[in-house]
């Protein structure tokens, strides 16, 4: 069954309709943070994940952890989706993912394994349905940050009508039960695929998420110039899903 998020078109067109007219800017001012509070309060608002609050803002303890990278995902210049990475290593521990999941990551970390982990994956609602494209131009970060910090294993925290997206997409399989989300109201699974072996399978299936070491550096290395970042080039592929 597939994730209602996931487009029916063909394999190798998938996020390439929009992917030239999109731009990752990390989210770093006070304007841009409210704009994105305020867009995950309408999304998870109408997501049935939350309660109405007279904040209509959502942020949480972990959007200033030093171990993420907020990004901001525009389409022709509009903030249309964002989702937060958290690079996490046995000295950088810090978020949702090992305060939930612990009892499974913490002994990895202790091994000295590297996790990447995606988290507050959130569309504008009404660009969501013009752009079914989101979900791949968006995540497509987290596959960056896999390659860019040499991770062991990409993480995805997921409620159980979207799992079958990130099987899909990313080869993840659930690695836990579903757990309680803080504030939210329905529970999430851990799931996580081994970025190693899988990477050339991904990468045939879905060459969006191919990506140049220059793109990587200017996303991911703080404190770097950003500049507009080469697009990787786009190879048909006529692998089946």
């Amino acid at each position: 069954m597939e994730s209602p998020a996931e487009p029916r078109a063909p394999l190798f067109m998938r996020g390439a309709g929009i992917f030239d007219r999109v731009d990752y800017r990390l989210i770093e001012t006070p304007e841009d943070k409210d704009r994105l509070y305020e867009m995950r309060y309408r999304a998870y608002l109408q997501g049935g994940l939350i309660l109405p609050s007279e904040s209509r803002r959502v942020s949480d303890r972990y959007d200033d952890a030093p171990n993420a990278w907020t990004f901001g995902i525009h389409v022709d210049g509009e903030l249309c989706s964002s989702v937060r990475l958290h690079i996490l290593t046995s000295d950088q521990r810090m978020s949702y993912a090992t305060e939930l999941f612990g009892d499974v990551l913490h002994p990895r970390l202790d091994r000295g394994e590297v996790f990447v982990d995606p988290a507050r994956f959130v569309a504008d609602p009404e660009q969501a349905r013009r752009f079914p494209e989101l979900p791949y131009v968006t995540l497509r970060l987290a596959y960056l940050a896999c390659e860019h910090f040499n991770a062991d294993t990409g993480l995805a925290q997921v409620r159980a009508e979207h799992q079958a997206f990130y099987r899909r997409v990313f080869l993840h399989e659930a690695i836990t039960e579903p757990r309680s989300f803080p504030n939210v109201l329905k529970k999430v699974a851990l799931m996580a695929s081994d970025f190693r072996s899988l990477r050339e399978r991904v990468l045939t299936r879905f060459p969006i998420m191919r990506s140049s070491a220059f793109e990587r550096r200017m996303l991911f290395d703080r404190g770097s110039v950003r500049t507009a970042a080469p697009r990787p080039v786009l190879v048909a592929s006529t692998a089946q899903a």
